[in-house]
């Protein structure tokens, strides 16, 4: 007798786990370039330089935003498809995690790569944490990071959940999701302080330096909340169409 092949994966279920773990090793470098300052600044720039080769190539840049797209997509087909939200509390937590995941990479993508592109800032720690300094928004960018990094190890762990191997080693894998973060946290409020030393003891620019930086850093904020609030109205539009959906159905069935 032959031996039974597994079952093919459905595309759906493929393409959403493809994505999401583009976008879970995205995130984790991105943790792990945060937990290098707790070295030092200048390690952490070293690390970012990195980073910055790898997502910022050709092949980097259509992977990540090219996931991003596919995973938001895809998680708003899901969201409509859905037959009620009356779910568990770990999966609607990881629902709702899922979904704060463009609010993190959207601002990030903006101060690096957008500011790169618009204006030529290459993507430097000291440069950002010093504006993100100024805009206040330090404490928001690191808090933003919880939700979608606990996004993305739910949803490996429950799509690996089965395997042997992972059966194994699921105990330090837990171990290494919870202290990565930690080490990111700690390593980014030592990367604000340094800046902050930094910035407190270095010479006032000129008011035309400081009106431009100004400028740029109000254009980027509003380039966000632009494409946050394109990400909002859509978010809202599924929820409505849910909601016609459903009262089409009871009309139907009435």
């Amino acid at each position: 007798m032959p031996p039974i092949l597994p079952t093919p994966m459905p595309l759906y279920r493929a393409l959403r786990l493809g994505s999401g773990l583009v976008l879970w090793l995205y995130m984790a470098s991105h943790l792990l370039n945060h937990a290098l300052g707790v070295v030092s600044l200048d390690v952490a720039e070293q690390g970012l330089r990195v980073a910055v080769a790898v997502w910022h190539s050709a092949v980097g840049t259509l992977f990540l935003y090219g996931a991003f797209a596919l995973h938001v997509l895809l998680a708003m087909l899901g969201l409509y498809q859905r037959h009620t939200l009356r779910l568990p509390a770990v999966e609607l937590l990881r629902i709702g995690a899922g979904l704060s995941i463009p609010m993190l990479l959207v601002g990030h993508a903006v101060a690096t790569r957008m500011a790169y592109e618009w204006y030529g800032h290459l993507p430097h720690y000291a440069r950002v944490v010093t504006s993100l300094l100024h805009t206040g928004a330090a404490g928001r960018q690191l808090a933003l990071l919880a939700p979608g990094w606990l996004h993305g190890c739910m949803g490996l762990h429950m799509a690996a959940r089965k395997n042997a191997v992972y059966q194994r080693w699921r105990w330090f894998a837990l171990g290494a999701a919870v202290l990565l973060p930690c080490l990111a946290a700690g390593g980014y409020l030592q990367m604000v302080r340094e800046a902050s030393a930094a910035l407190a003891a270095a010479p006032s620019g000129s008011a035309l330096r400081a009106a431009t930086e100004a400028a740029q850093t109000q254009a980027l904020d509003s380039l966000r909340l632009q494409i946050l609030t394109a990400y909002g109205a859509l978010l809202a539009l599924v929820l409505l169409a849910r909601g016609v959906r459903r009262v089409h159905q009871h009309r139907i069935s009435a």
